[in-house]
Protein backbone atom coordinates (compact mmCIF):
# COMPACT_ATOMS: atom_id res chain seq x y z
CA UNK A 1 0.00 0.00 0.00
CA UNK A 2 1.64 3.39 -0.92
CA UNK A 3 2.34 5.26 2.02
CA UNK A 4 -0.09 7.86 3.08
CA UNK A 5 1.16 11.50 3.33
CA UNK A 6 2.58 12.88 6.72
CA UNK A 7 1.59 16.79 5.93
CA UNK A 8 -0.83 18.40 4.08
CA UNK A 9 -3.23 21.26 3.96
CA UNK A 10 -4.87 21.37 7.08
CA UNK A 11 -8.50 22.54 6.72
CA UNK A 12 -10.52 21.62 4.09
CA UNK A 13 -8.00 21.94 1.58
CA UNK A 14 -8.23 17.98 0.48
CA UNK A 15 -9.08 17.67 -3.40
CA UNK A 16 -10.67 13.53 -2.94
CA UNK A 17 -12.27 15.01 0.26
CA UNK A 18 -13.67 17.65 -1.72
CA UNK A 19 -14.11 16.56 -4.90
CA UNK A 20 -16.24 13.72 -3.55
CA UNK A 21 -18.05 16.39 -1.16
CA UNK A 22 -19.47 18.40 -3.65
CA UNK A 23 -20.49 15.45 -5.79
CA UNK A 24 -22.36 13.95 -2.53
CA UNK A 25 -23.91 17.51 -1.77
CA UNK A 26 -25.41 17.77 -5.26
CA UNK A 27 -27.52 14.50 -4.78
CA UNK A 28 -28.47 15.27 -1.40
CA UNK A 29 -29.55 18.68 -1.60
CA UNK A 30 -32.20 17.52 -4.55
CA UNK A 31 -32.76 15.26 -2.20
CA UNK A 32 -33.14 17.04 0.66
CA UNK A 33 -35.35 19.49 -1.50
CA UNK A 34 -38.10 17.30 -1.28
CA UNK A 35 -38.24 17.60 2.26
CA UNK A 36 -40.97 19.94 3.79
CA UNK A 37 -39.18 22.41 6.15
CA UNK A 38 -38.92 21.26 9.92
CA UNK A 39 -40.47 23.77 12.21
CA UNK A 40 -38.21 26.71 13.38
CA UNK A 41 -36.40 25.71 16.99
CA UNK A 42 -37.08 27.67 20.33
CA UNK A 43 -35.85 29.57 21.69
CA UNK A 44 -36.08 32.30 18.58
CA UNK A 45 -32.70 33.71 17.46
CA UNK A 46 -31.49 36.75 19.14
CA UNK A 47 -28.38 38.75 19.16
CA UNK A 48 -26.94 38.11 23.02
CA UNK A 49 -25.99 41.47 24.91
CA UNK A 50 -22.27 41.66 25.38
CA UNK A 51 -21.22 40.68 29.04
CA UNK A 52 -21.46 43.44 31.47
CA UNK A 53 -18.25 43.12 33.34
CA UNK A 54 -14.50 44.34 34.21
CA UNK A 55 -11.70 43.65 31.63
CA UNK A 56 -9.84 40.55 33.12
CA UNK A 57 -6.71 41.02 34.15
CA UNK A 58 -4.07 39.46 31.78
CA UNK A 59 -0.95 40.19 34.32
CA UNK A 60 -2.41 38.33 36.55
CA UNK A 61 -1.11 34.70 37.14
CA UNK A 62 -2.45 33.02 40.41
CA UNK A 63 0.79 31.47 42.50
CA UNK A 64 -1.27 28.65 43.88
CA UNK A 65 -0.58 24.89 41.50
CA UNK A 66 -3.38 24.34 39.17
CA UNK A 67 -3.84 21.54 36.33
CA UNK A 68 -0.97 23.36 34.29
CA UNK A 69 1.70 22.13 37.31
CA UNK A 70 0.90 18.30 36.77
CA UNK A 71 3.66 16.98 34.98
CA UNK A 72 1.53 13.99 33.36
CA UNK A 73 -0.72 16.94 31.71
CA UNK A 74 -0.16 16.30 27.55
CA UNK A 75 -1.98 19.26 25.03
CA UNK A 76 -1.44 15.67 22.25
CA UNK A 77 -4.70 13.97 20.65
CA UNK A 78 -4.18 10.54 21.57
CA UNK A 79 -2.28 11.30 24.61
CA UNK A 80 -3.41 10.29 28.13
CA UNK A 81 -6.62 11.75 28.79
CA UNK A 82 -7.72 14.42 30.73
CA UNK A 83 -9.70 13.80 33.91
CA UNK A 84 -11.89 15.93 35.74
CA UNK A 85 -11.65 18.86 33.37
CA UNK A 86 -14.68 20.68 34.36
CA UNK A 87 -13.51 20.97 38.39
CA UNK A 88 -9.86 21.89 36.85
CA UNK A 89 -11.46 24.47 35.06
CA UNK A 90 -13.45 25.48 37.67
CA UNK A 91 -10.17 25.84 40.18
CA UNK A 92 -8.77 27.96 37.70
CA UNK A 93 -11.37 30.53 37.29
CA UNK A 94 -11.13 30.73 41.08
CA UNK A 95 -7.41 31.65 40.85
CA UNK A 96 -7.74 34.00 38.23
CA UNK A 97 -11.38 35.54 39.62
CA UNK A 98 -11.24 38.78 36.80
CA UNK A 99 -12.23 36.57 34.42
CA UNK A 100 -15.26 34.74 35.99
CA UNK A 101 -17.62 37.16 34.79
CA UNK A 102 -18.45 36.49 31.01
CA UNK A 103 -17.11 33.34 30.99
CA UNK A 104 -20.25 31.47 30.61
CA UNK A 105 -20.27 32.94 27.01
CA UNK A 106 -16.76 33.12 26.03
CA UNK A 107 -15.18 31.64 22.70
CA UNK A 108 -11.78 31.28 21.13
CA UNK A 109 -11.73 31.17 17.39
CA UNK A 110 -9.46 28.21 16.05
CA UNK A 111 -8.57 28.17 12.59
CA UNK A 112 -5.27 27.48 10.35
CA UNK A 113 -3.82 26.43 7.40
CA UNK A 114 -1.10 24.47 6.31
CA UNK A 115 2.63 25.40 6.80
CA UNK A 116 3.74 25.52 3.14
CA UNK A 117 3.43 27.53 0.66
CA UNK A 118 0.19 27.06 -1.40
CA UNK A 119 0.47 25.43 -5.14
CA UNK A 120 -2.16 27.61 -6.04
CA UNK A 121 -0.19 31.19 -6.89
CA UNK A 122 -3.18 33.28 -5.75
CA UNK A 123 -3.84 30.82 -2.77
CA UNK A 124 -1.33 32.61 -0.15
CA UNK A 125 -3.33 35.59 -1.06
CA UNK A 126 -6.57 34.65 -0.69
CA UNK A 127 -6.13 32.54 2.66
CA UNK A 128 -4.78 35.75 4.11
CA UNK A 129 -7.71 37.54 2.94
CA UNK A 130 -9.90 34.90 4.35
CA UNK A 131 -7.85 35.03 7.41
CA UNK A 132 -8.68 39.22 7.93
CA UNK A 133 -11.87 38.33 7.13
CA UNK A 134 -11.88 36.25 10.78
CA UNK A 135 -9.73 38.40 12.27
CA UNK A 136 -12.34 41.56 11.33
CA UNK A 137 -15.17 39.40 12.91
CA UNK A 138 -13.53 38.49 16.43
CA UNK A 139 -12.17 41.78 16.84
CA UNK A 140 -16.12 43.50 16.38
CA UNK A 141 -17.65 41.04 18.93
CA UNK A 142 -14.14 40.60 21.34
CA UNK A 143 -13.78 37.39 20.36
CA UNK A 144 -10.02 35.43 20.73
CA UNK A 145 -8.68 34.17 17.60
CA UNK A 146 -5.56 31.56 17.57
CA UNK A 147 -4.74 30.68 13.62
CA UNK A 148 -2.34 27.44 13.76
CA UNK A 149 0.06 26.68 10.64
CA UNK A 150 1.91 23.77 12.38
CA UNK A 151 0.59 20.04 12.61
CA UNK A 152 0.09 19.11 16.01
CA UNK A 153 0.36 15.89 15.35
CA UNK A 154 2.26 14.59 12.24
CA UNK A 155 0.03 11.74 11.57
CA UNK A 156 -3.23 13.41 11.66
CA UNK A 157 -3.22 15.26 8.43
CA UNK A 158 -5.53 17.19 6.19
CA UNK A 159 -8.64 17.49 7.65
CA UNK A 160 -8.13 15.82 10.68
CA UNK A 161 -5.70 18.20 12.23
CA UNK A 162 -8.36 20.41 13.29
CA UNK A 163 -9.32 17.94 16.47
CA UNK A 164 -5.88 18.17 17.80
CA UNK A 165 -5.77 22.19 17.45
CA UNK A 166 -9.11 22.17 19.06
CA UNK A 167 -7.93 20.01 21.90
CA UNK A 168 -4.88 22.31 22.46
CA UNK A 169 -6.78 25.17 22.36
CA UNK A 170 -9.61 23.74 25.19
CA UNK A 171 -6.59 23.19 27.35
CA UNK A 172 -4.69 26.72 26.90
CA UNK A 173 -8.20 28.26 27.20
CA UNK A 174 -9.39 27.59 30.37
CA UNK A 175 -11.08 31.03 30.62
CA UNK A 176 -13.14 30.07 27.53
CA UNK A 177 -16.44 27.81 27.48
CA UNK A 178 -16.66 27.40 23.68
CA UNK A 179 -14.05 26.90 21.29
CA UNK A 180 -15.27 27.55 17.37
CA UNK A 181 -13.45 25.96 14.57
CA UNK A 182 -13.58 27.58 11.30
CA UNK A 183 -11.87 26.22 8.20
CA UNK A 184 -9.93 28.31 6.17
CA UNK A 185 -12.01 28.65 3.23
CA UNK A 186 -15.20 30.12 4.96
CA UNK A 187 -16.03 33.46 5.61
CA UNK A 188 -18.08 35.46 7.84
CA UNK A 189 -20.62 37.51 5.45
CA UNK A 190 -22.69 39.06 8.34
CA UNK A 191 -20.34 40.93 10.65
CA UNK A 192 -23.35 41.45 13.20
CA UNK A 193 -24.81 38.31 13.62
CA UNK A 194 -23.66 36.26 16.89
CA UNK A 195 -24.35 32.62 16.94
CA UNK A 196 -27.39 32.51 19.14
CA UNK A 197 -25.60 30.42 22.68
CA UNK A 198 -28.90 30.36 24.86
CA UNK A 199 -30.44 27.87 22.07
CA UNK A 200 -27.17 25.77 22.89
CA UNK A 201 -27.47 25.77 26.79
CA UNK A 202 -27.99 21.80 26.84
CA UNK A 203 -25.46 21.02 24.08
CA UNK A 204 -21.42 20.32 24.09
CA UNK A 205 -21.24 20.53 20.67
CA UNK A 206 -22.95 22.46 17.32
CA UNK A 207 -22.82 21.89 13.73
CA UNK A 208 -24.67 22.68 10.74
CA UNK A 209 -26.85 19.90 8.89
CA UNK A 210 -30.01 19.12 8.70
CA UNK A 211 -30.95 16.56 11.08
CA UNK A 212 -34.63 15.02 9.23
CA UNK A 213 -32.24 14.04 6.06
CA UNK A 214 -29.67 12.37 8.40
CA UNK A 215 -32.68 10.52 10.49
CA UNK A 216 -34.24 9.39 7.56
CA UNK A 217 -31.21 9.06 4.32
CA UNK A 218 -27.94 8.66 6.92
CA UNK A 219 -26.06 10.39 4.39
CA UNK A 220 -22.40 11.34 4.79
CA UNK A 221 -23.15 15.00 3.77
CA UNK A 222 -25.89 15.54 6.29
CA UNK A 223 -23.64 17.34 8.44
CA UNK A 224 -21.02 20.21 7.87
CA UNK A 225 -17.64 19.41 10.11
CA UNK A 226 -15.65 22.51 8.26
CA UNK A 227 -17.69 24.96 11.30
CA UNK A 228 -18.83 24.13 14.82
CA UNK A 229 -18.66 25.22 18.66
CA UNK A 230 -17.66 22.53 21.22
CA UNK A 231 -18.00 23.35 24.42
CA UNK A 232 -14.57 23.25 26.67
CA UNK A 233 -15.63 20.62 28.79
CA UNK A 234 -14.90 17.22 29.89
CA UNK A 235 -17.29 15.59 27.76
CA UNK A 236 -15.97 17.41 24.65
CA UNK A 237 -12.19 16.17 25.54
CA UNK A 238 -13.72 12.69 25.59
CA UNK A 239 -15.32 13.00 22.22
CA UNK A 240 -12.40 14.00 20.61
CA UNK A 241 -10.58 11.51 21.69
CA UNK A 242 -13.08 8.90 20.38
CA UNK A 243 -13.56 10.96 17.20
CA UNK A 244 -9.90 11.13 16.31
CA UNK A 245 -9.18 7.51 17.19
CA UNK A 246 -10.96 7.16 13.80
CA UNK A 247 -8.07 9.21 12.04
CA UNK A 248 -4.95 8.26 10.26
CA UNK A 249 -2.93 8.00 13.53
CA UNK A 250 -4.75 5.48 15.03
CA UNK A 251 -4.10 1.59 14.06
CA UNK A 252 -8.41 0.80 13.38
CA UNK A 253 -8.23 3.79 10.30
CA UNK A 254 -8.56 1.01 7.41
CA UNK A 255 -11.15 -0.61 10.08
CA UNK A 256 -13.24 2.34 10.31
CA UNK A 257 -12.90 3.24 6.65
CA UNK A 258 -14.81 0.28 5.91
CA UNK A 259 -17.24 0.52 8.47
CA UNK A 260 -18.09 4.38 7.38
CA UNK A 261 -18.37 3.32 3.50
CA UNK A 262 -20.75 0.14 4.48
CA UNK A 263 -22.93 2.74 6.56
CA UNK A 264 -22.80 5.50 4.50
CA UNK A 265 -23.46 3.97 1.03
CA UNK A 266 -23.35 7.48 -0.62
CA UNK A 267 -19.48 7.91 0.68
CA UNK A 268 -17.42 7.31 -2.44
CA UNK A 269 -13.75 7.34 -1.15
CA UNK A 270 -12.80 4.06 1.40
CA UNK A 271 -10.96 6.37 3.70
CA UNK A 272 -12.36 7.09 6.94
CA UNK A 273 -12.56 10.97 7.63
CA UNK A 274 -13.63 13.59 10.14
CA UNK A 275 -17.27 14.10 8.71
CA UNK A 276 -18.24 10.57 8.35
CA UNK A 277 -16.91 10.14 12.18
CA UNK A 278 -19.23 12.81 13.14
CA UNK A 279 -22.06 11.64 11.87
CA UNK A 280 -21.67 7.97 12.67
CA UNK A 281 -21.04 8.69 16.30
CA UNK A 282 -24.42 11.29 15.97
CA UNK A 283 -26.45 8.38 14.48
CA UNK A 284 -24.84 5.24 16.31
CA UNK A 285 -24.19 6.32 19.69
CA UNK A 286 -26.97 8.76 20.31
CA UNK A 287 -27.44 8.46 23.86
CA UNK A 288 -23.50 9.19 25.15
CA UNK A 289 -22.88 11.33 21.69
CA UNK A 290 -25.65 12.24 19.78
CA UNK A 291 -27.55 14.10 22.59
CA UNK A 292 -25.21 16.26 23.30
CA UNK A 293 -24.80 17.42 19.43
CA UNK A 294 -27.15 20.38 18.50
CA UNK A 295 -27.55 20.04 14.46
CA UNK A 296 -28.35 23.73 13.34
CA UNK A 297 -29.90 23.94 10.47
CA UNK A 298 -32.46 27.27 10.63
CA UNK A 299 -29.12 29.86 9.82
CA UNK A 300 -26.32 29.87 7.84
CA UNK A 301 -23.72 28.26 10.86
CA UNK A 302 -22.04 27.78 7.53
CA UNK A 303 -23.90 28.32 3.80
CA UNK A 304 -23.05 26.46 0.56
CA UNK A 305 -21.16 29.32 -1.62
CA UNK A 306 -22.97 28.56 -4.91
CA UNK A 307 -26.22 29.46 -3.63
CA UNK A 308 -25.26 32.50 -1.67
CA UNK A 309 -22.69 34.64 -3.41
CA UNK A 310 -25.59 35.50 -6.56
CA UNK A 311 -27.84 37.50 -4.21
CA UNK A 312 -25.27 39.97 -2.40
CA UNK A 313 -26.43 42.86 -4.25
CA UNK A 314 -30.17 42.35 -3.36
CA UNK A 315 -29.47 42.07 0.26
CA UNK A 316 -27.43 44.92 -0.22
CA UNK A 317 -30.48 47.33 -1.65
CA UNK A 318 -32.74 45.51 0.92
CA UNK A 319 -30.57 46.60 3.75
CA UNK A 320 -29.94 50.10 2.51
CA UNK A 321 -33.64 50.56 2.18
CA UNK A 322 -34.04 49.28 5.80
CA UNK A 323 -31.71 52.18 7.03
CA UNK A 324 -33.05 54.64 4.82
CA UNK A 325 -36.39 54.53 7.17
CA UNK A 326 -34.68 53.90 10.53
CA UNK A 327 -32.49 56.78 11.75
CA UNK A 328 -30.57 55.23 14.81
CA UNK A 329 -29.13 53.40 11.90
CA UNK A 330 -28.04 55.87 10.04
CA UNK A 331 -26.10 56.98 12.52
CA UNK A 332 -22.17 56.87 12.48
CA UNK A 333 -20.64 55.29 15.66
CA UNK A 334 -17.50 53.42 16.71
CA UNK A 335 -16.73 50.25 15.91
CA UNK A 336 -16.55 48.88 19.40
CA UNK A 337 -20.10 49.76 20.04
CA UNK A 338 -21.14 47.71 17.06
CA UNK A 339 -22.87 44.96 18.87
CA UNK A 340 -25.63 47.46 20.17
CA UNK A 341 -26.76 48.41 17.06
CA UNK A 342 -26.40 45.05 15.69
CA UNK A 343 -29.76 44.79 18.07
CA UNK A 344 -31.48 47.39 15.99
CA UNK A 345 -30.94 45.72 12.93
CA UNK A 346 -32.15 42.18 14.44
CA UNK A 347 -35.79 44.43 15.30
CA UNK A 348 -36.00 45.21 11.54
CA UNK A 349 -34.82 41.74 10.02
CA UNK A 350 -37.80 40.03 11.93
CA UNK A 351 -39.17 39.45 8.78
CA UNK A 352 -36.56 38.44 6.84
CA UNK A 353 -36.10 35.05 7.90
CA UNK A 354 -33.26 32.59 7.70
CA UNK A 355 -31.02 30.49 5.43
CA UNK A 356 -32.34 29.32 2.31
CA UNK A 357 -34.64 31.82 0.56
CA UNK A 358 -33.80 34.68 3.15
CA UNK A 359 -32.62 37.85 2.56
CA UNK A 360 -30.90 38.49 5.47
CA UNK A 361 -27.09 38.18 5.61
CA UNK A 362 -25.61 34.94 5.33
CA UNK A 363 -23.92 34.18 8.79
CA UNK A 364 -21.16 32.41 7.17
CA UNK A 365 -19.98 31.10 3.40
CA UNK A 366 -18.17 28.04 3.35
CA UNK A 367 -16.05 27.66 0.07
CA UNK A 368 -16.67 24.05 -0.01
CA UNK A 369 -14.69 22.32 -3.11
CA UNK A 370 -12.73 25.42 -4.55
CA UNK A 371 -9.84 25.11 -2.58
CA UNK A 372 -8.15 28.15 -2.52
CA UNK A 373 -4.81 26.98 -1.26
CA UNK A 374 -3.84 23.72 -3.36
CA UNK A 375 -5.69 25.03 -6.27
CA UNK A 376 -6.98 21.89 -6.66
CA UNK A 377 -11.24 22.45 -7.19
CA UNK A 378 -13.91 20.16 -7.66
CA UNK A 379 -14.29 19.78 -11.78
CA UNK A 380 -17.94 20.81 -11.48
CA UNK A 381 -17.08 24.74 -11.69
CA UNK A 382 -13.93 26.65 -12.56
CA UNK A 383 -11.37 28.17 -10.79
CA UNK A 384 -12.16 31.44 -12.17
CA UNK A 385 -15.79 31.16 -11.02
CA UNK A 386 -14.36 30.32 -7.21
CA UNK A 387 -11.94 33.00 -7.01
CA UNK A 388 -14.69 35.86 -8.15
CA UNK A 389 -16.93 33.84 -5.78
CA UNK A 390 -14.63 34.10 -2.62
CA UNK A 391 -13.73 37.81 -4.15
CA UNK A 392 -17.50 39.30 -3.70
CA UNK A 393 -18.10 37.37 -0.78
CA UNK A 394 -14.90 38.81 1.45
CA UNK A 395 -15.76 42.48 -0.38
CA UNK A 396 -19.42 42.23 0.96
CA UNK A 397 -18.11 41.86 4.39
CA UNK A 398 -15.64 44.40 4.26
CA UNK A 399 -18.11 46.42 3.26
CA UNK A 400 -19.95 45.90 6.77
CA UNK A 401 -15.81 46.51 8.39
CA UNK A 402 -15.25 49.48 6.14
CA UNK A 403 -18.47 51.50 7.15
CA UNK A 404 -17.38 52.17 10.64
CA UNK A 405 -14.20 54.02 9.37
CA UNK A 406 -16.15 55.88 6.95
CA UNK A 407 -15.79 54.13 3.06
CA UNK A 408 -17.13 51.21 0.83
CA UNK A 409 -16.09 49.07 -2.11
CA UNK A 410 -18.69 50.75 -4.54
CA UNK A 411 -17.72 47.50 -6.71
CA UNK A 412 -18.18 43.95 -5.26
CA UNK A 413 -15.49 42.36 -7.70
CA UNK A 414 -13.05 45.23 -7.18
CA UNK A 415 -11.68 45.28 -3.62
CA UNK A 416 -8.72 47.21 -4.56
CA UNK A 417 -11.19 50.41 -5.12
CA UNK A 418 -13.23 51.87 -2.10
CA UNK A 419 -14.81 55.63 -2.24
CA UNK A 420 -15.19 57.57 1.35
CA UNK A 421 -19.25 57.89 2.19
CA UNK A 422 -20.77 60.97 2.78
CA UNK A 423 -22.21 61.67 6.02
CA UNK A 424 -25.68 61.27 5.38
CA UNK A 425 -25.46 57.83 4.12
CA UNK A 426 -27.15 55.56 2.57
CA UNK A 427 -29.00 58.44 0.70
CA UNK A 428 -32.60 59.46 0.98
CA UNK A 429 -34.70 58.65 -2.22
Amino acid sequence: MPKRPKTASFLSDSYRLAGASLVAFMVFWTIWSSFPPSPPPTPALTVPAAADSAAPDLAYASPEKNFYDDPKLSYAIGSAPVRKWDEKRREWLRQHPSFVAGSATRIVMVTGSQSEPCKNPRGDHLLLKLFKNKVDYCRRHGIDIFYNNALLHSKMFSFWAKTAAVRASMLAHPEAEWIWWVDSDAAFTDMDFLPPLPRYHDFNMVVHGWPLLLQQRHTWTGINAGVFLIRNCQWALDFLDVWASMGPQSPDYDKWGKILSSVFKDKIFPESDDQSGLIYLYLKEKEKWGNKIYVEGEYYFEGYWLEIVGNFDNITARYDKIERNVAALRRRHAEKVSEGYARVWEEQLKGAGYGKGSWRRPFVTHFTGCQPCSGAHNQMYSGESCFDAITRALTFADNQVLRNYGFVHPDLEDPSTVKPLPFDYPPLD
